[in-house]
This record gives structure tokens, sequence and C-alpha cells, in this order.
């Protein structure tokens, strides 16, 4: 089978299935992306493509988003004009739709079918903008997310079949959206992510390594966000800190935006929050370690003492399931998306999203006794196999969706 897969940002979602598929070999496996210099995958081959155009700073707000998306969908076109000229032509097209890269495939290939990632409906109400009333909604935000969906509904007759990692983010769009779509995860490799209570994370500031045996507890976001609740976490340091003089928190991630308005300090929310707290925590066991290789995040979770995940109503992040696999202690902002995939009391522990008061006394608790939440991490984990697991579970159903759109003859071996 010829399989064309679609992202600008090389592998995306997309990691383990063209991980798997080129390792398996028979088949031609082509990934188109915005990205270059992307690490080698066997058996995949990589083709970079830019943009056709992109908007000017100052152009008008209700369509820069929509231009931006029709400048990668134009370029994503050429692209696939030149592998049609050298004669690659797909059996199955799978990528995401939200950066209109989908959007002008079927100009190319009419009669090919498209598998398209539904990743999120931007929500006026009930999703990420004006949940936290410290970052309230502008008044027109409603029209800058109406405007935003467009890219989904020019999209959406070109979609043979549709795809979203959990039934929440499914849920953000319409109904003629779900029709032609089914839930599933795209799969961790859950035998990749084990436990390891030999691990350690060398810290430079202190000189040594820190180990299981140390009390470290741990936060992660690609970038430090309101959207991840990365000002509820700062907050909650203070108190945990000087409850537990032991302790010391090993932070992760970078110190952009990823998701709505960044800030417009020097800095970032980081420095903001720094600010904000100043002098009420010990920042000697305060540890920004940045955005870390894979290697590392895996040694950061698995000495960790429980570790922390908040997002407002929005997309879940790969890390808790990860984090989880990895019989991590969960302690987690009780959301919507983060509840589909923990149950408090049994694989993990919820909190009220708005409160650092009760983020840090259920840190305290955790780490003050340690014995009695020892059956969540390997709960979490048994969870996550039993549902999320890509080789035993979710593998097989992509792939037999993947098969039910060509014939017979060119369908993989599941």
């Amino acid at each position: 089978m010829n399989i064309l897969f679609v992202h600008q940002n090389f592998p995306g979602q997309y990691r383990q299935i063209v991980e798997w598929l080129g390792a398996h070999g028979g088949h031609q496996i082509v990934f188109l992306t915005q990205r270059t210099n992307v690490p080698e995958v066997p058996g995949v081959r990589v083709v970079s493509y830019k943009p056709h155009h992109r908007s000017a700073k100052d152009s008008y707000v209700l369509t820069r988003y929509f231009e931006d998306c029709m400048g990668a969908a134009y370029g994503a076109m050429l692209a696939c004009r030149e592998l049609n000229a050298a004669g690659f032509v797909p059996d199955v097209v799978v990528g995401h739709v939200g950066w209109g890269e989908l959007s002008l495939i079927k100009n190319v290939w009419r009669n090919v079918p498209v598998i398209g990632y539904w990743e999120y409906f931007f929500l006026s109400e009930g999703g990420s903008v004006g949940f936290d009333p410290e970052f309230p909604a502008s008044p027109d935000s409603h029209l800058v997310m109406k405007a935003r969906n467009a890219v989904n509904y020019l999209t959406l007759p070109d979609i043979d079949l549709g795809q979203s990692p959990t039934q929440w983010q499914m849920n953000t769009y319409p109904a003629e959206f779900r029709r032609q779509s089914y839930v599933c995860h795209d799969g961790i490799r859950t035998d990749r992510l084990l436990p390891n209570p030999t691990a350690g994370v060398p810290l430079s500031r202190l000189g040594r390594t820190v180990t299981a045996d140390d009390e470290v507890f741990t936060y992660m976001s690609r970038n430090m966000e309101p959207t991840r609740g990365f000002h509820v976490f700062m907050r909650s340091l203070p108190t945990i800190l000087a409850e537990r003089p032991n302790a010391r928190v090993l932070i992760i991630g970078g110190n952009e935006a990823s998701y709505g308005n960044a800030s417009t300090t020097e800095g970032g929310y980081r420095a903001d929050l720094e600010r904000e707290v100043g002098d009420k925590i010990d920042w000697s066991r305060v540890h920004f370690l940045g955005r870390l290789p894979y290697a590392d995040f895996r040694r950061v979770i698995q000495i960790s003492r429980c570790h922390i995940y908040l997002t407002v109503p929005f997309v879940l992040s790969w890390s808790l399931l990860e984090c989880m696999s990895m019989q991590a202690t969960i302690i987690a902002s009780d959301t919507e998306p983060v509840r589909e995939v923990v149950t408090h009391g049994e694989t993990g522990l919820l909190v009220d999203y708005f409160s650092p008061d009760a983020l840090a006394k259920q840190v305290i608790d955790v780490l003050s006794r340690r014995a009695e939440y020892s059956h969540l991490g390997p709960a979490a984990r048994n969870h996550v196999v039993e549902h999320y697991d890509f080789l035993t579970k979710t593998a097989k159903v992509h792939l037999d969706r993947i098969n039910s759109l060509v014939p017979k003859a060119k369908q993989i071996e599941t």
C-alpha cells in the first residue's frame, strides 16, 4: 500500500504508526511536513514543503488564521503535484486537518480516500477560551473562534473518515463531523515507558544525581503557560516547599506560549510567576530543566514521587498517559478531558483547577503518606496498558480503519 501522511510538524500524532509501518516494510510510506532536517525513520520517506503564503502581521484578525492555513494548503498541494508527477500515488492519505494541509489534497488525487485528524473544534464556550476568569475572553473571541473553524468546514467534504484521540475532543465537533469518524488514541508505547527504580537525574546545581530516594515531585508542559495551569502550579509551591523541607521540584517545559496569548513580560509567564511568588520560595529546591530529550524526560518521571498535570478544557497531552505508563502518582486538574483518563482515587488524584491551596494540600499529603498512595501508580499503568497501548490496542484499530478504505489486495496485515 502507498500511504501519504501529512502533518506540518513531523511526526506529530503519527509517531508510533509511521515507525511501525516503516519497520514492517512492504509498503511505501511518504510523510509530508514543513519540517526540515528531521530524524530518520527507517522505511519512511520524508518530504518537506514550504507554505505558499503567510499572512502579514497587520492582517485582518478574523481571516488571519484562514489565510495561513490556505498558504499551507497550497504549498502542500504543490508538493503533492510533484509527488504525483514522480509516480507516487497514495492509496490513502492520513493527515491533520487543523492547519489546512488537507484542504486541497483532492485537487491532486480526487478519488484517493482521506482520513482526517479532528484534534479540536474551536469553542467560544465550554473549551479553553474564557474558562479561567483570570484570563478572560476578549469581547470578540467568539467571532475569532468561529472564523477559525472555517478550515474545518472547508475540509469536511474531502474527509472520508475522521479520527479523534479522545471522546471529549470528538465531542467538541458538531454532529456532521462525528457521523463519519471514530475515536481512538494515537497510542502509547508502554513497552518503552516503564517504571525504573534505579533511574537517576544529574543536577549540576547540586553537584549530584537525584534518585527515587530523594523527595522529588514534577510538573511538565510543552510550554509554561496558563492553558496548562502553570500559574496554579507556581502558586502552590510556597506551601508545598514550606511543609516539605526536603522536597524539590523538577519542572520540564519551554518558556513560550503554545496556546492562547503569550505574556507581555520579557521571560514569559515564568518571569511573571517568579516575580509573584518571589521570596516565598526556597529557589534552591526549584529546578527548571527546559525542554528535554525523551530519554531524560523518562528518567525525571521515573524518580518522581508525584507528577502534577493541569489543563483547562482542551486537548489532552500525551505526557499525561506517558507518565501514567511509567507508574507516576498523578495529581491532575479536575477538568473534563482529564476525567476521561483519570479516575480519582483509582488511577490518580483530581483537584480543583482553580485552587493552588487544594493542589498544595494534595501534593503534601502524597509526599508525607507515600505508602498510602502507592497503589495509584501501578493502577495508572494498568489502565494505560489496557486502553491506550499502541502495540496491543490502538494500532489494530487504526490499521483496520485504513484497510476499510482500500481494496483487499492492498490492505496491511495486522
